[in-house]
């Protein structure tokens, strides 16, 4: 549902490529997103899933085949892209390697007419917002890969766009200093005030990240909510599948009461459910448990048993796998800490116990 005060409105927005002959592709496909002012908002989803797309219509790259685009109410859908009080930090930063950093921060407000002592003033502010102050005459072909990506973010922040659109910025960066830019990508949203779009295919970059999450697929959003919702909440087997390590069991409903539905699973025993939002017919249902919210535990009492097949080391924690009666696979992943672990081994057959209230089902 669209929302004037949004920041970005998108509302009905498909985009549609000719392929050779009759054939067409649908990059988007009546996509419809409210994103709010001040809010870091990540579109998420595996590569094709129309992510990158949408984030070319709203800067103006690409014109959509139907559908409007709003920015604070305005219609920007048809506008080219210096029209639009909108800016981008793409996955190769695009940088002028024989200028300096300052002179890259500083070189859209020059194309912008602005005044010198205007410039040197903003230049210095992004710098010190950037923490690359004391690097500022130092040209971008000499600094790191991590500071070439907080120049790209200080250019791109320097004309004070109403919304800043990030391409993947930090997949070329190596473990550690991809976790530190999160954290400096968070910090700038929040000092900065500026409404950030981002995308990427890092689940978990995306839920240590974000406010909202849409998460995306064969050119739909499937589900948008705050990164607990998402993980937490499921709606359908692809978000549940695509966020995070996800246990599913068949089971059947077999009545509900009080808000709960009990539930026989087809590898023997029983589970009971939040009764989802829209309700539920009895009949054969998909659950989700995630492998933090389960447990070894003696049969006796347990919710449904299993077979160990493996068991691997992570350091902070321990995933134990198992065969379900009815050959569906189940992880169990225990905490490492003093007296914690259970003590079973390959072959063993077991009892799994589920948190209560942290069993979902969820649609196909």
């Amino acid at each position: 549902m669209g929302s004037d005060s949004a920041a970005i409105d998108v509302r009905g927005v498909s985009r549609i490529f000719k392929g050779a002959g009759q054939d067409e592709v649908r990059a988007l496909d009546n996509v419809s997103v409210a994103i709010r002012q001040n809010e870091f908002f990540t579109l998420l989803g595996p590569s094709g899933c129309g992510k990158t797309t949408l984030l070319r219509l709203i800067a103006g790259f690409d014109f959509p085949t139907e559908g409007e685009i709003r920015l604070y109410g305005e219609d920007i859908a048809a506008l080219p892209p210096y029209k639009r009080p909108v800016n981008t930090v793409f996955q190769n930063y695009a940088l002028f390697p024989h200028m300096t950093v300052a002179q890259n921060i500083g070189f859209g407000l020059e194309m912008l007419g602005k005044l010198k002592e205007e410039i040197a003033a903003r230049v210095a502010e992004m710098l010190a917002l950037v923490r690359m102050s004391e690097l500022k005459d130092r040209r971008t072909s000499q600094i790191s890969g991590g500071q070439q990506q907080r120049v790209a973010l200080a250019r791109a922040l320097a004309p004070r766009p109403k919304v800043l659109l990030l391409d993947e910025p930090l997949s070329a960066l190596d473990f550690k200093l991809r976790k530190d830019m999160q954290i400096e990508l968070k910090r700038l949203q929040h000092e900065t005030g500026i409404t950030f779009i981002f995308v990427t295919h890092d689940q978990e970059e995306a839920l240590t990240m974000s406010d909202r999450i849409a998460v995306m697929n064969k050119g739909r959003i499937l589900q948008v909510g705050s990164p607990q919702d998402i993980y937490v909440r499921p709606s359908e087997r692809f978000v549940a599948n695509f966020i995070g390590d996800t246990n599913f069991l068949k089971a059947r409903a077999v009545g509900a009461k009080g808000g709960k539905v009990k539930l026989d699973l087809s590898s023997g025993g029983s589970l009971s459910a939040d009764l989802p939002p829209e309700g539920l017919s009895v009949g054969e249902v998909t659950v989700v448990v995630r492998p933090e919210n389960a447990s070894i535990s003696e049969i006796k009492g347990s919710d449904f048993a299993g077979n160990v097949e493996n068991i691997v080391y992570f350091g902070t924690d321990t995933h134990v796998h198992l065969k379900l009666a009815d050959g569906l696979p189940f992880i169990v992943r225990q905490q490492n800490s003093a007296g914690s672990t259970a003590a079973v081994k390959i072959g063993d057959k077991v009892g799994v116990s589920v948190v209560p209230g942290t069993a979902k089902v969820i649609r196909d």
